[in-house]
C-alpha cells in the first residue's frame, strides 16, 4: 500500500458558544479545525483534525499540504513507526513547528492502518476495556459562585462522574466558587481545577491549600508545565495531586516522572506527537507507576484517538468530556456518555467514526491538495 494524496480542508465553527454569547471584542469569531485526508492506492483513507482557536488554522492547513505531502507521498501508511520516527528527524528542522501537526498526520495513518487490518486502534494497541468513566468540564467566563455551584449540579446530574473547573483569576475570585462547588454536589464527588498555568506560585499555593480542605480530586497545571522546581515544591506543600506536563514534549517527559516530579501525567494525541507518540508515555509512565490521564483537545478525530488510547492504557482512571460544540462532523460521535456516565469506543476499525460530508462541506472555509516539490 501507498500513499498517494494529501489533502486538507479548512473547517469553521462559530465561537459564541466558548463565551457564553457575543464573542469579546479582539477576540476571533470563529475556531478553525484543519480536517487531514491521506489517501491510499487501495482506495483506504484516513483522516484527522486539528484545532486551531487563535486565527491559525490557515497556516496550519498550508503547512499540512506543503510540509508533509512531499515526504509521505509514496509511503507505505501501514509503518506507522518508521514514518514517526522519519517525522521525528525532520521535525528536528522545523524550527516554526511543534508535535501537534505531526500527531495529526499520525492519527490519519493509525487510522488507514485499523481500516487495512479490520481493527479498531485500541485493539491494535491492546485493549484492555471498552467504556470508560468520564467527568464534565464547562465553559467558566466570569462565572459568580451560584453559577459555578448550578454548573457542577448540571453536569452531575447528567451522569458524569466528577466535574473539572477551567478558571484562575486569582484566590479573590476562585476560592468561593470552589466552595460554592463543594457545597453544591456534596462532600465525595470528584471536583478538579485546571488552572491552565496562570497562577503564581503563591497564588496557586493559597488555592491549593484550600483544595486541601474542600477535598477536591487533583490541581491540574497551576504553573508553566516548564517550571518543575516550582511544581515539586507546590507538591510537596500539598495534599492535593498535582497533575501536570500537558504542553511540554515526549522527550521532556521523563524529568516529570522520575523522583516523584509530580502526581499525575496529562497526555493527548496532539501535544504528545500522536498514537505513536502518546502509547510511548504510557508505557514510560506505567513502568514507572505514574498515572498518566488523557484529556481531550476538543478537535472530534482527536478526541476519539485519545479515547481508543486511553482503553488501552491501563493508567487512565477516566476520560474527559468537553462542551457539545466540539461533537461536530461525526455521524456516530463516540464522545456522547450515557446513562451510566460511560464513554464507549466505537465498533468500526481505525478510529471507527463516520464523517458528516454534509456538515463538512457546509463548514469548510477551503481546500487544498499537497503537492510533491
Amino acid at each position: 500500500m501507498k500513499i498517494t494524496a494529501i489533502k486538507v480542508r479548512r473547517l469553521a465553527i462559530s465561537a459564541k458558544p466558548w463565551f457564553g454569547g457575543s464573542v469579546p471584542k479582539g477576540c476571533h469569531q470563529t475556531f478553525e479545525f484543519p480536517l487531514l485526508e491521506i489517501v491510499t492506492d487501495a482506495d483506504i483513507k484516513g483522516y484527522s483534525t486539528g484545532y486551531c482557536p487563535l486565527g491559525q488554522g490557515a497556516g496550519c492547513a498550508r503547512l499540512l499540504a506543503d510540509v508533509y505531502t512531499n515526504v509521505l507521498l509514496g509511503q507505505n501508511p501501514l509503518e506507522t513507526e518508521a514514518l514517526w520516527q522519519k517525522l521525528r528527524r525532520l521535525h528536528r528542522h522545523l524550527y516554526n513547528m511543534s508535535d501537534a501537526l505531526l500527531g495529526m498526520v499520525d492519527v490519519a495513518l493509525w487510522d488507514i492502518k485499523g481500516k487495512a487490518y479490520g481493527q479498531s486502534i485500541a485493539s491494535m494497541l491492546g485493549i484492555q476495556r471498552r467504556s470508560l468513566p468520564s467527568y464534565g468540564t464547562g465553559f467558566y467566563f466570569n462565572k459568580t459562585p451560584d453559577m459555578i455551584a448550578a454548573d457542577a449540579l448540571a453536569l452531575k446530574a447528567q451522569g458524569y462522574h466528577g466535574v473539572k473547573f477551567n478558571f484562575s483569576d486569582g484566590p479573590a475570585q476562585d476560592i468561593p466558587r470552589l466552595c460554592a462547588a463543594r457545597e453544591a454536589v456534596g462532600p465525595d464527588f470528584k471536583l478538579m481545577l485546571d488552572g491552565s498555568s496562570f497562577y503564581s506560585y503563591q497564588d496557586a499555593l493559597t488555592v491549593g491549600r484550600e483544595l486541601d480542605r474542600l477535598n477536591y480530586y487533583w490541581l491540574e497545571e497551576p504553573l508553566f508545565d516548564r517550571q518543575l522546581g516550582r511544581l515539586k515544591a507546590l507538591s510537596r506543600e500539598l495534599k492535593t495531586p498535582i497533575l501536570a506536563a500537558e504542553t511540554v514534549s515526549l522527550l521532556e517527559l521523563s524529568e516529570y516522572v522520575r523522583d516523584d516530579g509530580v502526581d499525575l501525567v496529562r497526555g493527548d494525541v496532539y501535544l504528545k506527537a500522536g498514537i505513536t507518540g502518546l502509547w510511548k508515555a504510557v508505557n514510560m509512565c506505567e513502568l514507572l507507576n505514574v498515572p498518566l490521564e488523557i484529556h481531550v483537545c476538543v478537535s472530534p478525530l482527536l478526541d476519539v484517538a485519545n479515547l481508543h488510547v486511553a482503553c488501552a492504557s491501563s493508567t487512565c482512571a477516566w476520560m474527559e468530556s468537553h462542551q457539545p460544540m466540539f461533537r461536530f462532523g461525526l455521524k456516530n460521535n463516540p464522545m456522547n456518555i450515557d446513562s451510566k456516565g460511560l464513554l464507549h469506543l466505537p465498533d468500526g476499525p481505525g478510529l471507527g467514526v463516520e464523517l458528516d460530508w454534509d456538515w463538512i462541506d457546509q463548514h469548510t472555509l477551503e481546500q487544498i491538495k499537497g503537492k510533491r516539490i
